[in-house]
């Protein structure tokens, strides 16, 4: 059964930083899309950022791009994101996902309304006050 765990988030003033990681298990990690989504009440989920987790091929939404960077870990199979520079607009509930290859070279992951993932994580809140 595919589980994914994410932790890290939490409330940070603007301009600040926080890393969210997602344990992965259950799935073959090394050959997979791992990305992380956000959603924030009343609006649309959006993809933020992918990995080709075999390649380590990254890919970002314009919204965050030079602000986050996606990594992983794959001896411990855990997927992280990095977010710099924080802005209120980016506080939402971030949800690590993971599916087939295919969903990294379509793109459909990234910006709003990204196709569904074959399994996601239970969400970690992010908070930014201005």
């Amino acid at each position: 059964q595919v589980q994914l765990v994410e932790s890290g988030g939490g409330s940070v003033q603007a301009g600040g930083s926080l890393r969210l990681s997602c344990a992965a298990s259950g799935l073959p990690y090394s050959s997979s899309c791992m990305g992380w989504f956000r959603q924030a009440p009343g609006k649309e989920r959006e993809g933020v950022a992918l990995m080709q987790t075999g390649n380590g091929g990254t890919a970002y939404a314009d919204t965050v791009k030079g602000r986050f960077t996606i990594s992983q870990d794959n001896a411990k199979n855990t997927l992280y994101l990095q977010m710099n520079s924080l802005k209120p607009e980016d506080t939402a509930m971030y949800y690590c996902a993971a599916g087939a290859l295919s969903s990294c070279y379509s793109g459909s992951w990234l910006g709003a309304r990204p196709t569904p993932a074959y399994r996601e994580g239970q969400g970690t809140q992010v908070t930014v006050s201005s």
